[in-house]
């Protein structure tokens, strides 16, 4: 349960015998949903820390507090030096009052997710300053419309029908989950008396029980088999409560949330060596590109300088094949061409493997990694993890999107591809010179590449091409068979004032047809 009034009633008395005749000597809050009050009563100290985040509203009272020298802010003024009269529960509510002996009252209201503490004047008086202020309705409220005196007798039961959430709206999710596991339902309203009358002889007994349930940590004054502490006293069940819920709850939260991490690292990367195995299986069995060059060259008499197509025999496989050829270029051009991309085809079958054997090792790790964070049982050792393996990516990702730009070389060229439309504007503005060639996907989304003037050469066809394919890539047409992609010296693309980022305007551009394709047989930097 979150605390409540089966709880507080068997705390207050404990609490008041622990706190009366203390003065309050300090008042703060060094985290959003945390308060510390400190009292003395100048031998010896106590501590209340009330936690008030929404999904664990909870209670401890140490001995000791060391507060924090920087990012606290002192709160309740009004009670300091206030000594301590009473703490007293509000029947059947989720709600206690600290009273002082001058007749100020701090009221603490353990609503869950509405959760607050008040400072009134004077238990008549509406409340003068809020602990969560954002729950704006808490300033009109009294502490006398809290109060909620119920009649837990048989004949108010049987008026009520034997409707278990009206006679008893404190009874908490474990109590109603016991009714409803018992039979309570189905039940006839007398058994549904004596089954409401064994519940409360349980709820008035203090036994409290710590246990897990559905991954949340509960505190429950039911019978439990699986608990993982007990005790008869309150102060220390709300003090180990606290422990399980926040400081326990946080580290598991955070451990989940590395190993969830670790996980979709691994998915991620098997995925990977899927898909790249495959692709490289199917480049080393299909047929090389040099083995048709060789072909059009041994052919070279029987091909006609500008036919689309022909007919030549295939000594490879001893057969007569038909091959589509380019007009535009002559047979042996072709060849040449079919030798570059046999050429690359290494390249990317190299690259390829390189890439699956650092895959392959990086999945080693990650696996060790899961093992040895699935071992751990504590926050500061999570920490110290976390920081050693570097798997805190948010500072590594801080420092890599400084840089504007992908980084690929071609044929000796050097490639920049922006990384996000502000990066655009960023590698526009900042890092191109007037003869360095612009391309960009036509008439879509995608990023500025920018292929790098050398200075006495000009770009060779085959290396606008493909760093076109890469502009096609980092695009929306990634996943589009063909694209088309426009190309121009820098010097003719200019950015217009006001408009958005990564728009451009752009003159005497040319168009090139490519297929979509990846720095598979680039170097990347």
């Amino acid at each position: 349960m979150q605390l409540n009034y089966h709880f507080f009633k068997f705390l207050c008395p404990e609490l008041q015998g622990l706190i009366q005749h203390m003065r309050v000597y300090e008042c703060f809050s060094q985290h959003k949903d945390e308060l510390i009050i400190g009292l003395s009563d100048g031998q010896k100290e106590r501590y209340i820390r009330a936690n008030l985040t929404p999904s664990q509203t909870c209670l401890s009272f140490p001995s000791e507090f060391k507060r924090s020298k920087k990012n606290n802010i002192s709160l309740f003024k009004e009670i300091i030096d206030e000594e301590v009269n009473q703490v007293k529960v509000l029947e059947y509510e989720r709600a206690f009052t600290i009273n002082f002996l001058s007749g100020k009252v701090l009221l603490f209201k353990m609503h869950g997710t509405r959760s607050n503490i008040l400072y009134y004047p004077n238990e008549q008086a509406l409340p003068e300053s809020l602990f969560r202020n954002e729950l704006k309705e808490d300033a009109a409220l009294s502490i006398e419309a809290l109060r909620n005196p119920l009649s837990p007798t048989r004949e108010r039961f049987t008026e009520l029908g034997g409707n278990a959430a009206r006679f008893m709206p404190t009874l908490g999710k474990l109590p109603r989950r016991w009714l409803k596991d018992q039979g309570y339902l189905e039940m006839s309203l007398e058994k549904k008396w004596l089954l409401m009358e064994r519940l409360l002889d349980m709820l008035a007994h203090p036994l409290f029980s710590i246990i897990k349930d559905n991954d949340e940590y509960l505190l429950t004054l039911l019978p439990a088999d699986e608990k993982l502490f007990q005790t008869d006293d309150p102060i220390e069940a709300a003090n180990e409560y606290f422990r399980y819920a926040v400081v326990y709850q946080l580290f598991e939260k955070e451990k989940k949330k590395v190993i969830k991490d670790l996980e979709e690292k691994k998915k991620r990367t098997s995925a990977y060596l899927e898909k790249t195995s495959g692709k490289l299986t199917e480049l080393e069995l299909g047929a090389s590109p040099a083995q048709l060059a060789d072909i059009i060259m041994a052919n070279l008499h029987q091909i006609p300088a500008t036919s689309k197509e022909a007919t030549v025999f295939d000594f490879y496989n001893n057969r007569e094949i038909r091959l589509e050829m380019k007009p535009e270029i002559s047979p042996q051009k072709h060849a040449e061409n079919l030798y570059r991309k046999a050429k690359n085809r290494k390249i990317e079958v190299q690259q390829l493997q390189k890439n699956i054997r650092e895959k392959e090792n990086y999945l080693l790790e990650i696996t060790g990694f899961l093992e040895e964070v699935k071992a751990i049982d504590n926050f500061k050792e999570l920490k110290v993890f976390v920081k050693e393996k570097n798997l805190n990516n948010a500072n590594k990702k801080g420092v890599q999107e400084t840089i504007p730009y992908k980084s690929f070389s071609i044929d000796g060229f050097e490639v920049l591809v922006g990384k996000s439309a502000k990066a655009n504007d960023e590698l526009l503005r900042h890092y191109t010179w007037k003869e360095d060639l612009w391309l960009h996907a036509r008439d879509i989304q995608g990023s500025h590449t920018i292929l790098k003037f050398k200075s006495g050469q000009s770009f060779p066809s085959s290396t606008i091409e493909r760093a076109a394919e890469l502009a096609a890539y980092y695009s929306k047409n990634r996943n589009e068979s063909l694209a088309a992609v426009v190309y121009t010296p820098c010097k003719f693309v200019r950015k217009v004032k006001g408009s958005a980022p990564g728009a451009v305007m752009v003159d005497k551009e040319k168009v090139i047809m490519v297929r979509p394709r990846g720095p598979l047989t680039t170097t990347s930097s």
